[in-house]
């Protein structure tokens, strides 16, 4: 497996395995016609602005195998200065062979290098076990709860993980 940095040329897989992934993820908890409808697009346009305008406080891993996009890690800085772990993907038919925990590795290792000293967390939708499950493998401490309001008008319950700084490095690839 091969890791890269993402460039605005991936962003249409990105946005096709991102939406892949909510689909195979979040069926039944999301509403089906959210999923099968705009989402594609919202994804495209996400991933086209993001790939156009890097940042040094942005990073986006790309996990490759033979070409095919196998999976992803986008983080970015938070307003109150922690590091926020946005994405973090695996194609549907790869989950569970490693590949988010390499990601999330290399993500730790980054936050360590470019923002030593900030926690690193994420938000999980109530309900996706699997994710929860892996989250709390790799050492995240549920740290908040809240309502999620999505611009498409439906509300979901999230769970916020969150890994101290001082243990940030020690999870770095």
């Amino acid at each position: 497996m091969r890791f890269r940095h993402g460039t605005p040329a991936d962003a249409d897989r990105i946005a096709e395995l991102h939406t892949a992934s909510w689909r195979s993820a979040y069926a039944g908890l999301m509403p089906a016609e959210y999923l099968e409808g705009p989402l594609r697009e919202e994804h495209l346009a996400k991933w086209r602005q993001r790939t156009a305008a890097p940042t040094a406080h942005r990073r986006l891993l790309l996990a490759e195998e033979e070409d095919e996009l196998l999976g992803f890690i986008h983080l970015d800085t938070a307003v109150d200065s922690r590091v926020h772990v946005d994405n973090l993907h695996a194609r549907p038919g790869h989950v569970g062979t490693g590949i988010g925990h390499r990601l999330l590795r290399r993500g730790f290792a980054w936050a360590a290098a470019e923002h030593p000293g900030r926690d690193v967390y994420l938000e999980v939708l109530r309900g996706n076990d699997r994710a929860i499950a892996f989250y709390e493998r790799q050492g995240g401490l549920r740290t908040a709860e809240r309502t999620l309001h999505m611009a498409a008008g439906f509300a979901l319950d999230e769970i916020e993980y969150t890994w101290p700084a001082a243990t940030v490095s020690r999870r770095a690839a």
